[in-house]
């Protein structure tokens, strides 16, 4: 976890601001059009109570300073050019934030989520604060911080046949069909454990506060360089979650005693795919971090409780 305070240069090229998920026959905020509204200069907005239903939608802020236009996009994030970008502001919860952060984390730009969410674990302003955070954005006032992720591959029969990366974790879980699932863990290719189990957390230390933490892992700070890797509900003497160097290499190898059993892998709980048995997840310190802007210097300990 590194920070380091912007130069108050350059305004912001562009800005996209990703609104949260908009599921068929769900209700729309009916604060957020106000918000944007307000927290952006008073300048009017296209309704967002009659964007179309989409995953996502983009605001991109154009012509800073002053804001003078918007360019309303009634498109999926993953439509959204990745190049020039600035800053990215996801509104929303950490849902929202964690689709924005597999979105734009090759492009350098920081994210500066506002909550629009219950918990909103990743997110630096509420949404009674969204003109202070567009204030600050505008004149470049926040701090960068890295944030550890992970590539995650699977290999069967010697083959990768997958690849994804994931800010919070990669989970091996069973399907709805499965009662339990047989696994060997290993660190380094060199193998720890075996059990059956309803699955296994590969998380980093961002993700230690989100499902890992549910399932009895350790609270790493995000200054910590690690990697955690935590059982699900195991069948055995032997389950402690355990907390390895960052430069290792986290194993999931699916047995094959029981080729009935199937089981899936979810990364950041989104990104799903079924493992054949016999198949091998790992997982490994990304060479493409998250930046989150900063605007509270505070210790993390008053997030955590805050939280």
């Amino acid at each position: 976890c590194h920070a380091e305070r912007m130069p108050s240069l350059t305004p912001p090229a562009s800005l996209p601001a990703c609104t949260h998920t908009f599921g068929p026959g769900q209700a729309r905020d009916p604060d957020l059009e106000v918000l944007l509204t307000d927290g952006l200069g008073g300048f009017a907005l296209s309704s967002l109570a009659g964007v179309p239903t989409r995953c996502y939608s983009g605001l991109v802020v154009s012509q800073w300073p002053p804001v003078k236009r918007f360019a309303h996009l009634a498109s999926p994030l993953e439509e959204l050019e990745v190049a020039g970008v600035d800053l990215v502001c996801p509104l929303g919860g950490d849902g929202t934030i964690l689709r924005a952060a597999e979105r734009f984390h090759g492009s350098g730009a920081p994210l500066m989520g506002v909550n629009l969410g219950h918990v909103g674990f990743l997110a630096e302003s509420e949404k009674e604060d969204l003109a202070e955070a567009v204030h600050r954005a505008s004149e470049r006032d926040y701090l960068v911080e890295e944030r550890l992720a992970l590539d995650v591959s699977v290999w069967h029969e010697g083959e990768q046949i997958y690849s994804a990366w994931a800010l919070n974790e990669a989970t091996v879980e069973k399907t709805s069909k499965s009662r339990m699932i047989d696994v060997v863990l290993g660190v380094d290719s060199r193998p720890v454990s075996s059990f059956g189990c309803d699955g296994v957390i590969l998380a980093t230390p961002t993700g230690s506060t989100a499902y890992s933490f549910s399932a009895g892992g350790p609270i790493v700070w995000p200054e910590v360089e690690a990697l955690l890797l935590v059982p699900i509900s195991a069948h055995a003497l032997f389950s402690k979650p355990l907390v390895v160097n960052p430069t290792s290499r986290l194993g999931v190898e699916i047995s094959q005693t029981n080729p009935e059993f199937s089981a899936v892998l979810w990364c950041d709980g989104r990104r799903a795919l079924e493992l054949p048995a016999g198949a091998r997840v790992e997982a490994k310190r990304s060479e493409s971090p998250i930046k989150l802007a900063r605007l509270h210097t505070g210790p993390f300990t008053d997030r955590l409780v805050a939280k």
